[in-house]
């Protein structure tokens, strides 16, 4: 399967103008090829930490926008929006299908040293989507610090898809724990950054993809842009046959004494 890392700059707290933008990377990721494309966190309105001007319900436009081009396109689509439900706003990663159907993922850890965990909701249980045959599990910006629910969704997942706003002064670190979770899990990470600049934070894009031996696939610059690359669930499986780490674990014994 082709997948894209939509590497969108977005328009600060505008919906429209974002979405504009990404329609047109969503088009031409589509006739690259490309089943599955993935958008950034928080992709029509960057990260913004003022829910109740950029929240929307579900159904709200920005999942609109995204049902209808993954039905326009023939398109799975990923990518984050504030969303405000029961009296709380959520970081909710929308998994989308040609079909209009739509799998949701609360971002499990909000990212606390810019106070999101101030704003937004944590979810509580990891989401895996079986795309065509792909097992994708996606995961927020902040999760990829946090290696147990990689490790947990490992045996059920062969794409792991990272969306983010990862600023670009800490973007050392996200490189190289995308492919950390990649070696450690033996499976695929799809890294999808946004580009440009929000708030006055400036970030790196740079997204990338690594195979499940941590190789990199395809690695985007800093500007905004569309990058593919094929990913195959078989490669996963003959991975883990070939180097059984998985099944080497011990969870009964990583405890402390005393």
């Amino acid at each position: 399967m082709k997948i894209a890392l939509v590497q969108l700059d977005i328009v600060w707290e505008d919906v429209d103008a974002s979405h504009a933008r990404a329609a047109r990377l969503l088009e031409s990721s589509a006739r690259q090829g490309a089943r599955l494309a993935l958008l950034p966190e928080m992709f029509s309105t960057g990260f913004s930490m003022r829910p109740e001007r950029v929240a929307q319900p579900p159904g709200g436009p920005s999942e609109t926008f995204l049902r209808e081009r993954a039905r326009a396109l023939g398109l799975w689509i990923i990518g984050s929006v504030p969303e405000l439900a029961g009296g709380q706003a959520r970081n909710v990663a929308l998994v989308v299908s040609p079909a209009g159907e739509v799998a949701r993922y609360a971002k499990i850890h909000p990212f606390s040293f810019a106070g999101e965990d101030r704003q937004y909701a944590a979810g509580d249980r990891i989401v895996t989507v079986k795309v065509e045959g792909l097992r994708v599990t996606p995961f927020i910006c902040y999760d990829l610090r946090f290696p147990e629910p990689f490790r947990a969704a490992a045996d059920a997942t062969d794409l792991y898809a990272v969306v983010a706003n990862w600023p670009e002064r800490r973007e050392a670190h996200r490189r190289v724990l995308l492919q950390a979770r990649s070696i450690e899990n033996l499976a695929y990470v799809a890294g999808v950054n946004r580009a440009g600049e929000g708030d006055g934070v400036r970030y790196a894009g740079r997204s990338v993809a690594f195979s499940p031996w941590g190789e990199v696939l395809v690695e985007a610059g800093e500007s905004e842009t569309v990058v593919l690359c094929d990913v195959d669930p078989a490669a996963v499986a003959d991975a883990r046959e070939r180097f059984p780490a998985l099944k080497d674990r011990r969870p009964e014994a990583y405890r402390l004494s005393g």
